[in-house]
């Protein structure tokens, strides 16, 4: 087949979506598919055998100042909605990014290139329905509702002013829902994620087809050259309040008394001062806990390797790479149930002990008891690792995927 990937933000530091897009589409490709990528600012890493076609956007949030690099792009009128639209508070990236892609497939359909399906990376834009019209199969992955982010933001939102801020930022998801309800099929990575989308976006649940997301195995596995730092936690990702970041800092600050826990978050320290520094200073962990900036998939193996617990203290997750990735380097896990967590991380006591969502008491009980027993986080890091190999491989997740594509045809 030929296949076109569409993803609004590609690079895989961008999060999920940008190590979905690339191992998809090498997979693909190994399955004997040509496969080409539609990608916004900024691009993804894909191998030879993907074709990237690159759509500029403006990326206006990335600016360090009011104005583009290159004030003249603003001549465009799409590119003077998304620059108006973003002064205003509003996250027009969606919708700008799903019309260049519609322009972009329409081109090259005059020029030759047909494609026998194109596949959304969760961008659910108007533009959609446009290269639907054209008659062309669309279907789109959704991680995980939106809609889940929105309302743990605006509960956490201190005052009407940062609700209201809170409200017109997620104006996006009418457009989301009103776009899904009319593609031919949704793609979703859990089963659980498939129940909360269905309600959150009115779908029905014979539109929906569940793939696992896959863990580069290869690339993530453990590392017996590096030595193992006493009582060291580590966590991966975003530190929002969705993350349970700030319940993960309660646990902390419980255990200092008991054991001298340190704990490395990997990603950059925000550059203002403001949270999660604030909430570090009040706990008064500023001594335990260091940012690691940016890692290369190889050095965030090394942290791996030598951090004897990983922490996932998500209030909801729609997969868990950081889980899924700790357990292929055989780290014991301490993870929430939140969301489609336990489907990754299996039983309590399997590959990790599982604690409820925002309960740091709960939290800092398992932490202390995984240290404290080395047996024990062997014996949950070698299941870990066999779950990884059994259920969530990129080539089982690309098989799926093409399963579904040949329905659809």
């Amino acid at each position: 087949m030929k296949i076109c990937l569409l993803s609004y933000r590609g690079e895989p530091y961008c999060g999920g979506q940008g190590v979905y897009i690339h191992y998809l589409s090498r997979e693909l490709c190994a399955l004997g598919h040509e496969v080409h990528i539609l990608s916004g600012t900024p691009h993804p890493n894909v191998v030879d055998t993907v074709k990237l076609e690159k759509l500029e956007s403006l990326d206006a949030y990335s600016w360090t100042g009011r104005l583009p690099p290159e004030p003249l792009r603003l001549i465009s009128p799409l590119n003077m909605y998304e620059f108006g639209a973003t002064l205003f508070g509003f996250f027009p990236e969606l919708f700008t990014f799903s019309i260049r892609a519609f322009n972009r497939i329409r081109g090259l359909e005059k020029r030759g290139t047909k494609f026998d399906v194109v596949h959304d990376n969760q961008c659910l834009g108007w533009g959609l329905l446009g290269i639907k019209g054209m008659g062309l199969p669309v279907v789109a992955t959704i991680h995980h509702p939106i809609t889940v982010d929105r309302d743990i933001e605006i509960a956490q939102a201190r005052g009407w002013w940062n609700k209201f801020k809170m409200m017109r930022w997620y104006t996006f998801l009418n457009m989301q829902k009103k776009v899904a309800r009319r593609l031919d099929r949704i793609l979703v990575v859990s089963n659980s994620s498939a129940t909360d989308t269905s309600k959150a976006f009115g779908l029905s649940p014979q539109k929906i087809r569940t793939v696992y997301n896959g863990v580069d195995s290869e690339m993530f596995t453990p590392d017996n050259s590096v030595t193992k730092e006493p009582r060291s936690l580590i966590t991966v990702g975003a530190t929002g309040h969705i993350k349970g970041f700030p319940y993960l800092l309660k646990a902390l600050a419980r255990l200092r008394n008991d054991v001298d826990v340190n704990l490395t978050i990997v990603g950059k320290a925000p550059v203002d001062g403001n949270y999660p520094m604030s909430l570090i200073k009040e706990y008064g962990l500023q001594d335990r806990v260091k940012y690691t900036g940016r890692l290369t998939p190889g050095e965030l193996v090394k942290r791996y390797a030598a951090s004897e617990v990983a922490v996932v203290p998500s209030l909801y997750e729609g997969f868990g790479f950081p889980a899924a990735e700790a357990m292929a380097c055989k780290v014991p896990l301490v993870s929430t149930s939140g969301g489609a967590l336990p489907e990754v991380t299996g039983q309590d006591g399997e590959a990790g002990i599982i604690v409820r969502p925002a309960d740091p008491d709960a939290m800092a009980g398992a932490i202390k008891r995984l240290l404290d027993d080395e047996m024990l986080r062997r014996k949950l890091g070698e299941a870990g690792r066999l779950r990884v190999e059994s259920n969530f491989t990129w080539r089982q997740a690309a098989q799926k995927t093409v399963e579904v594509y040949q329905e659809l045809l």
